[in-house]
């Protein structure tokens, strides 16, 4: 009889470090730069994406020390997982901490780290460096597919 998966019988906060880092499904999506309405709090998605974003391979270029050199970008945790907004639909983060399964593409449930590219989920291929667009000009550069589930 197979095991039932960690993601199933464990919340956010009882995961292991390497539990907590393979629920990324390395869409990228977290790495765009979004716009809040300071007034409604509604979320705006661009497709500019942060400086050290791989836009091949939907990963950070220095993971270890974006910290240092991108000093705005927030570590996840489970406090932040609760508390933000800007989380797409398909996170696993969102879809454990709100009792939800992961989506068949997710590398944890198919095997394989390419599906969530081939089910059109990330952000491969979708973006622009924020080192080439100016910050009043993001409002040009709003997309929804972010938002979008899956079909």
């Amino acid at each position: 009889m197979k095991a039932t998966p960690f993601w199933r019988t464990k919340t956010l906060d009882q995961m292991s470090a390497p539990e907590w880092e393979s629920l990324c499904d390395g869409c990228g999506k977290c790495c765009l730069n979004k716009l809040e309405d300071w007034d409604t709090g509604e979320i705006a998605w661009t497709n500019v994406a942060c400086r050290l974003f791989d836009d091949g391979t939907c990963r950070c270029g220095n993971y270890e020390e974006r910290f240092a050199i991108v000093p705005e970008c927030i570590q996840l945790t489970p406090a932040i997982v609760r508390s933000v907004a800007w989380l797409p639909p398909t996170c696993a983060y969102r879809l454990v901490d709100e009792g939800a399964d992961l989506y068949w593409w997710h590398p944890l449930v198919s095997g394989d780290a390419q599906t969530v590219h081939e089910a059109g989920i990330s952000a491969r291929k979708r973006t622009v460096s924020e080192e080439t667009v100016a910050v009043e000009d993001y409002e040009d550069f709003i997309v929804e597919w972010p938002e979008r589930e899956p079909g």
